[in-house]
């Protein structure tokens, strides 16, 4: 196993208690009578661990969070399916939530601040048959590394298809569709800018050129910060994080177009906690949680407009998106066969 894969592949798990250093005897009691909230987490780990910690502090609930990438959630829910042990899964893109909403392994929740929130999130409500919502939206493009560019006498890739040029052989890093939601959104973009067999001639050409596909989505963006590889594919919210940190990284939407992450959330079904889970996703809506994102450095673009934009919030308004497809692409047939070809035949490739 690779130094990436064992720096993000690895769940980080959390455990998280009220604020204090001391409790007495009664408030403890008091905590404990309010119960607990058992959460699956899929956006960066700062970010998962704000929204636990004011969640606790909000409610007194106590919270027992895991961070995981959406596909190691979406296999431990069915794992667990007969005997439920997560009450909700909060963030990571919103394909893997509607499989789990295919699958029955969530619940239809109906927040009373949908009508509220950006017509994209009330779009994703209605594919799920109201079992997820969005949370925030999250464009995908390029992130590099300029230094490395320049030290090696590379042009700044402008488009998709730049990837694919002699010049960038192992240059360019990926994540693993299996594990990585970033991964399946780049393919499902590739297949409406392109049309299916174009996008896998793209995706052939580009896999020569790829120097090593991560488990988790946030892995190329931070491996392109630390000089690793000169180009990432991944989220561009992350990468404006990762520059705010003071790393050398630059964002850039390809000539073609681009698709986009809808974060979701959805309640598990068979949660032991439902009323602390209830609460919590009612609570994550607001715009006082909704801001924890860019106070953990994810810049992305809240589901709830009354929320305050950070100035690194990428400007949706001013970028060409695909037309994309939630109901299609979310869905567990079409997710198995784009991944099940993708390995086939191109995984499986020599590079």
């Amino acid at each position: 196993m690779n130094k990436s894969t064992r720096s993000h592949g690895r769940p980080h798990v959390t455990r998280l208690t009220l604020v204090g250093v001391t409790l007495t005897m009664a408030a403890a009691a008091t905590a404990q009578d309010k119960g607990q909230l058992n959460l699956l987490c899929s956006t960066e780990l700062e970010w998962c661990a704000l929204m636990a910690q004011g969640f606790e502090k909000d409610t007194g609930i106590k919270v027992a969070m895991v961070r995981k990438s959406t596909g190691e959630v979406l296999a431990q829910l069915n794992a667990e399916r007969a005997n439920p042990k997560t009450d909700l899964w909060f963030g990571g893109t919103g394909d893997p939530h509607l499989q789990a909403d295919e699958q029955d392994l969530t619940l239809v929740h109906r927040s009373p601040l949908l009508p509220k929130l950006h017509p994209w999130a009330q779009k994703m409500a209605q594919a799920a048959a109201y079992k997820s919502v969005a949370v925030y939206l999250g464009p995908l493009g390029l992130a590099y590394n300029p230094e490395v560019l320049a030290r090696k006498k590379l042009p700044v890739p402008r488009c998709w298809k730049d990837l694919t040029r002699p010049e960038y052989r192992g240059e360019v890093q990926n994540s693993n569709p299996n594990s990585s939601g970033t991964a399946y959104t780049a393919i499902a973009t590739w297949v409406q800018l392109f049309g299916e067999e174009a996008a896998f001639d793209f995706m052939k050409a580009l896999h020569r050129n790829i120097s090593e596909y991560t488990r988790s989505g946030a892995g190329p963006v931070k491996n392109t910060g630390r000089g690793e590889n000169g180009v990432a594919i991944g989220f561009l919210a992350l990468a404006a994080g990762e520059a705010k940190q003071g790393l050398p990284v630059k964002t850039l939407v390809p000539c073609e177009g681009t698709g986009y992450e809808i974060g979701a959330m959805s309640i598990v079904k068979g949660a032991r906690n439902l009323d602390n889970a209830r609460r919590f996703y009612e609570w994550s809506l607001t715009p006082a949680a909704q801001a924890l994102a860019a106070a953990s450095g994810s810049y992305t673009v809240p589901s709830n407009p009354d929320t305050p934009l950070h100035p690194l919030m990428p400007p949706v308004g001013e970028m060409k998106f695909v037309d994309y497809d939630l109901k299609k692409f979310g869905s567990k047939e079409t997710r198995t066969h784009l991944i099940g070809r993708w390995e086939r035949e191109v995984q499986s490739a020599p590079r």
